[in-house]
């Protein structure tokens, strides 16, 4: 028996509650979609700036006869005790320029203050991380709120993977929802393309680029991959932020929740020996439900992959160990 389930069948839960915490361009954006899809019948939009919140609220409900019947409003993080997901985007944006493991230090500051909020509050239901670096930014707040390993994850590649199966139905002239493959590992410049586990409808994708008339499999390959991993560069030095991609996913994620669609997405979750790799959150293949994680997807690597995905996870555990978790007294301690 799956003992994780039912979470959004608790009675203390609206199984159709999004909340939002931070309304830059991604949170605002991502609401947006969401409000369209349909899929919340409730969301609560909170920020540091709550006149940024009640503007975008009142904007955001304005396109509500378009779509379906929802209330969306600004408030603070007593509303989200009864929420079934719990959306966190707030943080430094990325300059550009600036890595995402840059913002590290800033945003960890900012999770110190969001995070003990958000379990204060009784909140019960996902906590999902958006705010780069994400993969961290997501063991941080698995630290920081003791909530369980599945009940806490993070963005992950979803959009790197979305943006690795667009770029590969372009080069293959085919329609990119026909693409099956993974981004890996750090949702960041250590991501690792799962070329060995790629297919377009069930055929191997250097079968199937040579059905094309492709053969340079090679140099195409690290295009692509070099081309997924710079994207958000690219798209941040000519307009200075990146949001309708990565709300698209967070959209698609938040769908799969609560739906309980048991989907299986890159998202980052906890580390657990797979592959080598322990106590670190990294994005990979899982089943995902309405309790979060339920299971991670093991897909065959390449020694070469494997060795990527090592070092990757290497590279953001040597950033953890430097980072003060550790939260300031309060005066009841002192």
């Amino acid at each position: 028996m799956n003992t994780m389930s039912n979470i959004l069948e608790n009675a203390n839960i609206n199984p159709r509650k999004i909340a939002m915490v931070g309304c830059g361009f991604v949170g605002s954006t991502s609401v947006y979609a969401i409000m369209q899809s349909g899929i919340a019948s409730e969301i609560v939009l909170i920020d540091a700036d709550q006149n940024r919140a009640e503007g975008e609220a009142m904007d955001i409900s304005h396109a509500i006869p378009f779509s379906t019947t929802q209330h969306i409003y600004a408030g603070d993080y007593r509303d989200i005790k009864d929420a079934a997901l719990v959306i966190v985007t707030a943080g430094a944006a990325q300059k550009p320029g600036e890595s995402r493991l840059d913002l590290v230090n800033k945003n960890v500051g900012i999770f110190k203050s969001i995070i003990p909020q958000i379990k204060d509050s009784g909140f019960g239901g996902i906590l999902m991380i958006v705010s780069n670096p994400v993969d961290i930014l997501t063991y941080v707040a698995w630290k920081l709120s003791g909530f369980s390993k599945e009940r806490v994850i993070g963005s992950g590649t979803v959009l790197d993977s979305a943006r690795l199966k667009y770029m590969l139905g372009e080069h293959l002239d085919v329609d990119a929802r026909n693409v099956h493959a993974y981004v890996i590992g750090e949702h960041g410049d250590s991501e690792i393309v799962a070329w060995s586990s790629a297919d377009v409808s069930g055929v191997n994708v250097n079968q199937f680029c040579e059905i094309r008339g492709h053969f340079q499999h090679e140099s195409s390959m690290k295009k692509i991959a070099d081309d997924v991993k710079n994207s958000a560069y690219e798209i941040i030095e000519k307009k200075h932020a990146t949001y309708y991609g990565v709300a698209s996913a967070v959209r698609r994620i938040a769908e799969v929740i609560l739906k309980d669609e048991k989907s299986i997405l890159p998202v980052s979750s906890l580390m657990e020996g797979e592959y080598g790799i322990s106590d670190i959150y990294l994005s990979m293949p899982a089943v995902v439900t309405s309790s979060g994680v339920e299971t991670k997807v093991h897909i065959d690597l390449s020694y070469e992959e494997l060795t990527n995905l090592q070092n990757s996870a290497n590279t953001l555990k040597e950033i953890l160990g430097k980072l003060d978790l550790s939260m300031p007294a309060t005066k009841q301690d002192k």
